[in-house]
């Protein structure tokens, strides 16, 4: 796999990309994130840095983290404070900006970490921060809580993302930026700042000066569900911006006095795209007005890698970590190698689940993996729906046990009071099945989970998986999926090869009568996977393999870097004509 330039480092101004995130998941250590899609973008800027593109990112500090996740006794979610101490980890850089938030100033500074590739190339990442003596007490919260607070506290965040964040970069010398890579609709606000700067900086209209800036924005949305999106007070977003900006460029992305970050985000990018290819299909008919193409989400290879199998694909695929395309030829490590490693990786969750449970667990019991976001549509009671079910299963095909781990969000009490069930079904002596639940879900718990099971389980609503990524993880640990046919597995999914499907992709009906045919296919499956199991060692390990060679290979960031270079960030044809004066009014 090609590299993009044959340099260590680069020049600031030899950045032409930045890219901008609410949440960077970089390290368990660096508590700034929430789940899927700030470990997403720390996947995809470890990438870069491995191929060598040039580009900087920008993220909020969130000092005092998501939240740290304690079950009580009740089985409830307990939320704590879970602050990271930048100072061990990043550089405190020397420039502050300047942002206005209801004509008050807020100052910004930025704290910086390098990002390292497999080459020796160094990616930086500025991490924005409000919580200084230069600010008043009032500001200084603003950067410390990732999604706190109410709508005020949301909106001056993400306008320190965008606004703050352009400024930053100005700052530190990044002057040559042609791409702005924005990861979800948070950012969004750069736009304005950017129709700003056109504005001042040429003296055609408004037509040349938006197309101008729709060249320089690249947008990827996550969100298959229309209220999923961003909404804020179009008053209060200006009685928060100050007259400085040109609202009437965005009114089309207003309706019922609320502007959608969202639309405001796909009026002004010249390309957009969905994280899998059924998600870019619900995205275009939820904005049917606009151009969606589809990216399929990766996963980092060298992060996502346990132990065991580096060991393996270091042995035997020399080149995998520069190139994890190589996987490819993950057919040919001998059968008992990868059984091996296998083994090596599921004691060690063993160990981990024994260590902060009393459920005992046995390596040689077939294990299922469940870790996600705790909320309705991701429905993790799915596996309990019929106990009676699960014990024949149990009779006829062999042991099975369940581990559990993730976190409701602190305002989702539905998500929450499922929890709270999952926790019951672990106390509950009549279900016969030992079930553990792993508190406080993070990178680190998800490297030994995604590495130790037997299987991974996804079991959305569909059409609500944007794409998913855990089972990416899995793949590259030889762990294949049993899953709903939604999000990455659709394009994964290869019955019996590279996995199972739950279901199938199309029904003709919905609701009630849909989840019942999901399930009883479900336990169907689950049955037969558990005898093949026990009974095929042989056979399972060729699946394991196939999971490697077919998926891991493929469902990496090193490929959907190279697919977002070659259809947005570098792609021919970005030169906007300018206007004679007879074509154009002036500003």
């Amino acid at each position: 796999m090609c590299k993009y330039a044959p340099k260590d480092s680069f020049n600031k101004e030899d950045v032409t990309i930045a890219y901008f995130s609410m949440e960077i998941g970089l390290t368990s250590k660096m508590t700034n994130y929430s789940g899927g899609l700030g470990i997403l973008a720390g996947d995809t800027i470890k990438a870069c840095a491995d191929l060598n593109i040039p580009m900087v990112a920008v993220t909020l500090l969130n000092k005092d983290g998501y939240f740290k996740q304690v079950i009580d006794k009740d089985g409830n979610q307990i939320e704590e404070a879970d602050p990271w101490e930048p100072h061990g980890y990043t550089t405190l850089c020397p420039e502050i900006v300047s942002i206005w938030i209801q004509d008050r100033e807020v100052k910004v500074r930025a704290f910086k970490r390098e990002v390292k590739g497999v080459g020796g190339y160094t990616l930086p990442v500025y991490f924005l921060d409000t919580d200084f003596d230069h600010n008043e007490e009032w500001c200084q919260s603003l950067t410390k809580h990732l999604y706190g607070g109410d709508e005020s506290y949301r909106l001056a965040q993400e306008i320190i993302l965008g606004i703050g964040g352009f400024r930053m970069l100005q700052a530190l010398g990044y002057t040559v930026i042609n791409k702005y890579h924005l990861n979800e609709g948070h950012a969004s606000f750069l736009i304005l700042e950017l129709l700003s700067k056109t504005a001042l900086e040429t003296e055609f209209g408004w037509q040349y000066k938006s197309e101008l800036v729709k060249k320089m924005c690249v947008f990827t949305t996550h969100t298959p569900v229309a209220a999923g999106h961003d909404r804020f007070s179009f008053d209060k977003v200006k009685s928060f911006m100050g007259a400085y900006y040109p609202y009437h460029m965005v009114e089309a992305a207003v309706a019922d006095g609320n502007l959608n970050v969202t639309k405001m985000a796909l009026m002004y990018s010249g390309y957009v795209n969905g994280v899998a290819k059924k998600h870019g299909e619900v995205s275009r008919d939820m904005f049917g007005d606009s151009e969606i193409d589809h990216i399929t989400n990766g996963v980092h290879s060298v992060t996502w890698t346990s132990k065991p199998f580096k060991k393996v694909f270091d042995k035997y695929i020399p080149g995998w970590r520069e190139d994890p395309f190589t996987l490819r030829s993950a057919w040919g490590i001998p059968s008992d190698e990868v059984w091996d490693a296998h083994l090596e990786a599921k004691r060690k969750l063993i160990e981990i689940i024994n260590e902060k449970t009393n459920e005992n667990f046995e390596e040689n019991v077939f294990t299922i993996g469940f870790a996600r976001r705790f909320t309705q549509y991701k429905r993790p009671m799915f596996i309990f729906k019929n106990e009676a079910a699960l014990r024949n299963i149990i009779s006829r095909s062999g042991k099975i046990q369940i581990v559990f781990a993730g976190k409701a969000h602190p305002k989702d009490f539905e998500g929450k009071g499922i929890l709270k069930e999952v926790i019951e079904k672990v106390k509950d002596p009549n279900l016969k099945i030992k079930v553990a639940f792993l508190e406080n879900y993070n990178m680190e718990l998800a490297g030994y989970l995604t590495s130790g099971v037997d299987i991974w389980l996804n079991n959305p609503q569909r059409p609500m998986e944007a794409s998913g990524t855990s089972g990416m993880k899995a793949a590259h640990n030889g762990i294949p999926s049993l899953s709903i046919l939604d999000g990455w597995w659709i394009e994964g999914h290869i019955e019996g090869v590279t996995g199972w499907a739950i279901g199938e992709e199309n029904y003709r009906c919905s609701g009630e009568t849909a989840e019942q045919r999901e399930l009883d296919d479900f336990y169907k499956k689950l049955g037969m996977i558990v005898r093949f199991y026990y009974k095929d060692r042989k056979s399972w390990v060729k699946v394991m393999k196939n999971a490697i060679t077919i998926n891991a290979s493929f469902f990496n960031t090193h490929r959907m870097v190279h697919q977002y270079v070659l259809n947005a960030y570098f792609k021919a044809g970005n030169v906007v004509e300018k206007p004679s004066d007879s074509e154009t009014p002036k500003a």
